[in-house]
């Protein structure tokens, strides 16, 4: 071989490595650590001293958010702690994922975690889980079962409610306290020296106190305190920030509100239990985050668009929420018997055509696939369209609304 040619060859390998290492230097160098504190409503959040959630939203941005699911509808949704982790971490409501209560009995893994997504799309990448409950790992992500593609988590630390030697557990439940500080220790040492490329952290003190003392300043001494360790995740992140030259998404959130009288409960529909927020680090909030009032199944979409997940359009038609940080088209797609028709309305957030979609099946729940057909290109701007009742069957069906930008999706369930 004449050495010309050798040299294009060697070339052409050398860019191929060259582009495979910068493939996987964009995987490595894009992390996002998300944050549950238990329990803390929107308005017990913003009477609190908070000054690393405040110093977090003025790098990045704070909304108003919620929980619940839609208020009286298919997908009403209860106000409890693991029936919210759930909501966020698969971006859907209860009637999708089955996650009823704190029991977990069932859950329906055809709805793909944000840990299986991620690891679907980069099995090298490693995933971490910081929580008091164990069953935040063994039930909600599945691990090592089969319904779950054997998930398994690279970093995790959990399971200390059952350490009654280390944490003895007292009637004011002061030892949860000392978890949670442990937990969110833990999760801060393996940050900055492991750096996982998807952490969930879990806080839970808050929740006790609330329902122990209710609307007190001893509730708010534990979101102060709660505050305190997100502070330190949040420094574990900036070091890492700032010493490997990677780009991180830090998300904090909660998993439901309180009750209006005393707010020493939750589970219901008041608009306080519904009443939770979000604050981020990203400066890449979209008109949607800041003008509207976004749900806890946003963060999902948000987290794939940050890490740039390749996710199949069956699963992306499931989804109940819509990107907090890229542009989108329209929110708030609802489907509505009215005489002889249903009407199907949206919000448009911006103008442009989309197609619209429907299936009378549900093989998704199952682990199947429907089979949607369009039935009209619409223009956003107007808002709605009617569609006879004759085209329906059995009272059922799944509606998408696809744009540009934003995949939408509803049910008409006939009462």
């Amino acid at each position: 071989m004449n050495i010309s040619k050798l040299s294009v060859i060697i070339g052409i390998l050398v860019m191929g490595m060259s582009r495979a290492q910068d493939v996987q230097s964009d995987l490595s160098d894009k992390k996002v650590v998300f944050i549950i504190v238990d329990g803390i409503s929107a308005d017990q959040l913003k009477t609190a001293n908070t000054p690393y959630l405040d110093q977090i939203g003025r790098v990045g941005a704070y909304t108003d958010a919620y929980v619940g699911g839609g208020k009286g509808t298919y997908s009403e949704t209860p106000t409890i702690s693991a029936v919210g982790y759930n909501s966020l971490i698969t971006g859907t409501w209860a009637n999708k994922h089955n996650v009823w209560g704190n029991g977990i009995k069932s859950p329906n893994y055809n709805y793909p975690t944000i840990f299986r997504l991620y690891k679907d799309h980069n099995p090298n990448g490693t995933i971490g889980v910081f929580s008091s409950w164990l069953d935040n790992r063994t039930k909600l992500l599945g691990e090592g079962m089969d319904a779950t593609g054997q998930i398994q988590v690279d970093h995790h630390f959990d399971g200390l409610e059952y350490d009654t030697i280390n944490f003895p557990h007292d009637i004011r439940r002061n030892f949860m306290k000392l978890i949670d500080y442990t937990v969110a220790d833990h999760a801060a040492e393996t940050i900055r020296r492991e750096g996982p490329d998807l952490s969930w952290v879990y806080l839970e003190f808050s929740d006790d106190m609330g329902h122990g003392y209710g609307d007190s300043d001893r509730f708010t001494a534990a979101v102060e305190f709660e505050d305190y360790l997100v502070g330190k995740i949040w420094k574990a992140v900036e070091e890492r920030r700032t010493e490997h030259k990677e780009e991180w998404l830090f998300v904090v959130t909660t998993d439901h509100g309180r009750t209006e009288e005393d707010g020493k409960h939750h589970g219901g529909q008041s608009d306080r239990e519904r009443s939770t927020w979000i604050v981020t680090n990203s400066k890449d909030t979209n008109g949607y985050f800041n003008s509207k009032t976004p749900g806890v199944v946003d963060i999902l979409p948000t987290i794939v668009d940050f890490l740039n997940i390749e996710v199949p359009q069956s699963v992306r038609r499931e989804w109940d929420g819509v990107s907090l940080i890229q542009p989108v088209d329209a929110v708030d797609l609802r489907a509505i018997k009215k005489g002889s028709h249903l009407e199907v309305s949206w919000e448009a957030l911006s103008e442009g055509s989309g197609n619209l979609y429907m299936s009378s099946t549900n093989a998704f729940k199952n682990g199947g696939q429907d089979d949607y057909k369009l039935i009209e290109t619409v223009q956003l701007e107007k808002g709605k369209l009617k569609i006879p009742l004759r085209k329906l069957s059995k009272g059922f069906c799944k509606l998408i609304l696809e744009t540009k930008n934003t995949t939408l999706n509803t049910w008409y369930v006939e009462e």
